[in-house]
């Protein structure tokens, strides 16, 4: 059996409106539209994690080619992670935030170092 687009009816994008339709002065029937309330995507934070054998420059390196930090910023960042163990690089979507820390990671192990990051939900 073939289909055309008049034997094929469409499929509604949404749940119709509650209560009969509303109708207007030529008598033609209006749909309405309902707003949908949409939320936004939910934050991750990528985060760092100290170790004893990553240099510190490479990590200053990291913070600059990765997430844009200017070499200031970069180095108070990876001073936060020397001292407190850990620092936030930066918040993105789950998406972004995977693919930043998969980079951290590939260009860790491509030069041989440890550092570790990990992505966080924002609260």
């Amino acid at each position: 059996m073939k289909f055309t687009m008049a034997t094929i009816p469409p499929r509604p994008l949404h749940s119709p409106p509650a209560g009969p339709p509303a109708v207007d002065e030529g008598g033609s029937v209006v749909a309405e539209r309902q707003a949908l309330r949409v939320q936004p995507p939910r934050m991750y934070q990528v985060v760092m994690l100290n170790d004893d054998y990553t240099p510190m420059e490479f990590v200053v390196g990291v913070l600059q080619e990765f997430f844009g930090k200017d070499h200031e910023t970069a180095t108070q960042i990876m001073l936060h992670i020397h001292l407190d163990g850990r620092g936030v690089c930066g918040v993105y979507t789950r998406d972004v935030a995977s693919t930043k820390v998969e980079q951290v990671l590939a260009a860790a192990h491509q030069a041989g170092h440890p550092l570790q990051a990990i992505t966080e939900p924002v609260e």
